[in-house]
């Protein structure tokens, strides 16, 4: 078994223990998790407990660990999130903008780690970078700022393209601004945009309808929850039409999507845990710096362009972090 697949499975096995179990381990510090996606498909996970790990926390031995899934459903966040704060926990952490705002929301004085697209300060999330302040801190990332990026390498593979897909979820805080972005890149080189908002599962197949409608050349689908939840659908529904897209994370890429552009969740969720556990040990969320990490991968999936008929650009490969054949 592969190093990551042990991990993958130790974190199924944790992320899916009866609520109770987890609670009855008396006297050790609780970490409340809260994420839109679900265990099933949250990998992300079990590279927060293998971060926790690395820092001299396990857990069941001198920690509990309790997470809670949205399942994509935005809506279930403020009541996941009281759920949590009720239990009580140690340090609750925030594993994407829409949870963040519901536990902001629940509590002002237990200590919040999150991972957050865009800028925290401009959010209102916290006071400054270095200094947070308040009970906040966290991870960011460019988000919105990714997206003509992610415009650019979808046209080196697919140059000819004149009509580019898009699909956000209009409930994510970060979707106005990515249109936004979007929008100024494509008119700068002379691109037209159709965007189809799905903000449920049931509202995937219409906007993917949306978009072929369109007479789209490609697809850019950003890395909202609910996306990265149905991963394997979208890949199928790109697949289905035919349409080269990318992504933003590379577990979609893994799932059979072409290409994927942005932060690594691994890396990430370590620093999440790097973070956690310097608030077990004593430190004041205040006074710990939000992280911003740099590192992003590019990942191809040749077999899939394959099966499109593409023809991937060398140069493309040769700057690719990681291709799968």
């Amino acid at each position: 078994m592969k190093r990551r697949e042990f991990i993958s499975l130790l974190g199924a096995v944790c992320f899916n223990r009866p609520a109770a179990a987890l609670g009855q381990q008396a006297g050790l510090p609780t970490v409340g998790f809260l994420s839109g996606t679900s265990a099933a498909t949250a990998t992300y996970f079990a590279d927060f407990l293998h971060g926790l790990n690395d820092a001299g926390y396990v857990e069941g031995r001198n920690i509990t660990v309790e997470p809670r899934w949205a399942e994509g459903q935005y809506d279930r966040m403020p009541a996941l999130a009281a759920e949590l704060i009720r239990r009580p926990v140690t340090v609750m952490v925030a594993a994407n903008l829409p949870a963040l705002f519901a536990v902001k929301a629940a509590t002002s004085t237990i200590p919040i780690v999150f991972v957050s697209a865009g800028d925290p300060v401009q959010l209102g999330i916290v006071a400054s970078l270095n200094r947070p302040g308040g009970n906040i801190t966290g991870v960011s990332y460019l988000g919105a700022e990714l997206a003509p990026k992610r415009l650019e390498l979808l046209l080196e593979v697919v140059p000819k393209a004149t009509v580019i897909g898009v699909l956000e979820n209009p409930v994510n805080p970060r979707t106005d601004s990515e249109i936004a972005e979007l929008t100024g890149a494509a008119r700068a080189i002379g691109k037209e945009l159709v965007i189809a908002k799905a903000s449920s599962e049931r509202h995937l197949d219409a906007a993917f309808e949306t978009l072929v409608q369109g007479r789209v050349g490609a697809i850019l689908v950003n890395g909202d929850p609910l996306f990265v939840l149905k991963r394997e659908r979208l890949v199928t529904l790109a697949e289905r039409h035919a349409v080269p897209a990318i992504y933003e994370y590379r577990e979609f890429t893994t799932a059979g999507g072409l290409l994927s552009y942005g932060l690594s969740l691994t890396d990430t969720f370590r620093l999440i845990a790097g973070q956690v556990a310097e608030i077990l040990k004593g430190a004041k969320p205040a006074e710990l710096p939000v992280l911003q990490p740099t590192k992003l991968e590019l990942v191809i999936n040749l077999k899939t362009a394959k099966e499109l008929g593409i023809t991937v650009p060398p140069l493309l490969l040769g700057r690719a972090d990681e291709v799968i054949e």
